[in-house]
Order: C-alpha cells, then structure tokens, then sequence
C-alpha cells in the first residue's frame, strides 16, 4: 500500500502524517528543508527529471552509493519519495497537475524567473486546486531586478557581509566553516512559512505563495550587528580569538594542549571563573569591575587570563569549569563525531542503505516523547513513480490516458 493509505501513526511518532509535498527541488536549501518535513511524517515526493539522471546532487561525490546517489544527496534527502517526471513536456506536465489536485504543498528552490514561466505558482496552481500552498526559495527573489540571476550560498556570505564578520582580524574574508550554512537556514525558514500557509489553508480552504531567499535569510542572520549599523552606524569588525562584540571574556583561550572557549556573559559567570581560578585579585580589579570596564581593558584580561589558562590543559579546566559556568573544548571535526557526549546525545543514526548497510548519518535534532524521527534512504531515481501517479483519483487518471 502507498503512504498515502497506511495506517495512521501515532501523532508524537508523525505529526506531519497526511500531508503531502511535490519538491522540485535540488542541491542544499529546498531538501534540507523538505527532509525536516518528511522526518516528522510529510510524504515529500521529489520530481525529478529523468533527462538528467535528476537532482544533480546524486551524482556528487566523493563518496558515491552506486548510479545516481552518493552520501552528499543522502545528506539532504532522506525519507522521501522520487517521481520522474519532465514537467516541461505535455506528458510529463499533465501527470504533474493531477499529482497537485491530491497535494497540500508544491515548493521549489529554483532560480527566481522560473517558477512563473513554469507554471509553478499559486496564479498558476491555483486555478487547478486554490488550497495549494506555493514554496518558492530563490537566491535574490521573483519581484526584483536579480530575479534571473542564479545563487549560492558562498556568495550570499560573501555579499551581506557575513564573512566581513568571520574569522581573526587582519586575515583575509571567510565563510563560515560549517558547509551549506546559509541553505540550511534559507530551508529552515521556507519550512516555518510553508507550514503557517498550511495552516491557513486548512482553515480557509485558500492558498498562497510564500517566498524566501538565500540573500534575505543571510541578511537577517546578521542580527543585531545590523541594528547597530543601521540606528548608529556602528560598523562590528572582527574580534580577536572569535569574540563577543560588547562582552568579556568570551573568546577561546589556549591550554597547555588545546584551546577552550569561554563565556562570561552575565557578571555571575565572571565572578564564578574568578572563584575557579582561585585568582580573587582579579575580581578586585576596577579595570574588570564590570561588563563595560572589562569590554573597555579586553586586552589586559586576555593577556592575564591567557597566563592562568596555559598553566594546565584542557582536560583539567573541563573538570574544574563545566557545570560552574558556561565552558567547552574547541575541537576537531574527528574529535567532535568521536567525542563521548555525541555517542550519549543520540544525534548519531544509522539507515539500511541499499548500498551500503548501516549508513551512518546525523540523526533530526528534534524530538517528541523524547525520541527522534526516524530516518531511511531517499528512494533510487524514479523509485515511486508508477506507485505516486497510480495513487491519483481516477478520473484524474483517465483524463491523462
């Protein structure tokens, strides 16, 4: 039987059971964000365009999981479902009208000019089922002069100035390390808009479009170093061992082996590392007497903190400062995914890949009932796609014989 006649589950195991989602989607953005859905239950069904062997984040490498899928696709793509359908040809666009009149959602993450000259739209969709919620996530918009201009996330940090704001002063601009940090954050912010529509839509049987953009989400990930900007013409640099902006000490400091990084962000945690390093002279430091005083001598705290913190490594100043005020080790990336609290958290999941068994991936971070959605493989490349289409009403299927 397909999803959509399964048996109901439990509301805490699928609270998105029921509803369904036409992705045409690719790369970062729009399935990191659909697969949040089709964690919590949504069936997700991507449309792929068989012409070329679908999304091209199948063929990326370098760790492939045999034809057309690879560990970079699975990363973004897990639980859903894979239709192929050209939908820029009669056939192809037919079987997808019939798959919307039984749809909740259609999103894409195409180039802003595209979802009207596809018929990807709510003017569009609408006339066909006006309950249908409209995705869009773009790079610049649809309603600007960069509507036809192609994105991608390194260019959005580079533009809004985010990597203005990254890395130690005095080097050259750097993106955030993390990989796709701004689609991950484009995803997740379609995803709180699609479901708002859907909302409404359920309750007034009206649907809408609903857009974001990876230039409007990086921007506004900019917080209140914008707000300083634009009220005070404040313009935040980069700070010394990746510190906070107006509070200190919150930067990393070097231990006889490592680094730890720190955070005295309320005058508590400031008194309790005095406390913890058994130092009280500094406490009664006027120079450090408060937040803005010790903004005001950074240079002198550091240079004195560096000194206690070098006298032992990092394993000795865990001990002593977790639990006591808000501390961590800065690690490497083998380091973090081998750590014992990333075994404990549960983050870690394993799906029963058809190529491999046992693929190991991070788990949703989100639970209910205190556990997390379960994860399984994106289906092969057109996988569903008799299964999916064979599921529409029949007159609907007859209309397209």
């Amino acid at each position: 039987m397909n999803a959509r006649t399964q048996p109901a589950r439990r509301p805490s195991d699928q609270p998105l059971a029921g509803v369904r989602i036409l992705a045409v989607e690719q790369f970062g953005a729009g399935p990191y964000g659909t697969m949040f859905l089709a964690h919590l239950g949504a069936e997700v069904i991507k449309i792929e365009n068989p012409a070329t062997r679908g999304d091209p984040s199948r063929q990326t490498g370098p760790y492939m999981l045999g034809p057309d899928d690879s560990q970079y696709f699975q990363g973004w793509n897990s639980n859903k479902r894979s239709v192929a359908l050209d939908i820029k040809s009669p056939e192809g666009r037919a079987a997808f009208e019939a798959l919307v009149r039984d749809a909740d959602v259609v999103l894409n993450n195409l180039r802003g000019d595209l979802p009207a000259r596809l018929g990807l739209d709510h003017e569009t969709l609408g006339l066909i089922k006006p309950a249908i919620v409209c995705a869009h996530i773009s790079a610049y918009g649809r309603d600007n002069s960069r509507a036809a201009w192609p994105g991608y996330d390194y260019l959005m940090q580079a533009e809004t100035g985010l990597m203005h704001l990254t890395g130690e002063p005095d080097t050259p601009p750097a993106r955030v390390g993390a990989p796709s940090i701004v689609d991950h954050m484009t995803g997740i912010t379609a995803m709180v808009g699609l479901l708002a529509a859907l909302l409404r839509a359920r309750e007034t049987g009206q649907g809408c479009d609903v857009d974001t953009s990876l230039f409007d989400v990086t921007l506004h990930q900019l917080g209140y170093a914008a707000t300083w900007l634009l009220n005070e013409d404040h313009v935040a640099q980069r700070q010394p061992r990746s510190g906070h902006y107006s509070l200190a000490p919150v930067q990393t400091f070097p231990t006889a082996d490592g680094w730890i990084f720190v955070m005295c962000m309320t005058q508590k945690f400031w008194e309790a590392l005095v406390a913890a390093l058994g130092q009280p002279a500094l406490g009664e430091m006027p120079e450090f007497a408060d937040a803005e005083s010790r903004n005001r001598h950074r240079g002198l705290l550091t240079g004195m903190l560096d000194a206690h913190f070098r006298t032992h490594d990092t394993a000795h100043w865990l001990q002593k400062l977790q639990g006591v005020l808000p501390v961590a080790p800065v690690r490497s990336l083998d380091e973090a995914l081998h750590s014992d609290f990333f075994a404990e958290s549960g983050m870690l999941a394993e799906l029963d890949h058809p190529a491999r068994a046992r693929l190991r991936m991070l788990a949703n971070p989100l639970k209910f009932d205190g556990r997390r959605p379960a994860l399984r493989p994106c289906a092969a490349l057109g996988a569903d796609t008799e299964a999916v289409l064979s599921s529409v009403e029949k007159p609907v299927q007859e209309d397209l014989a």
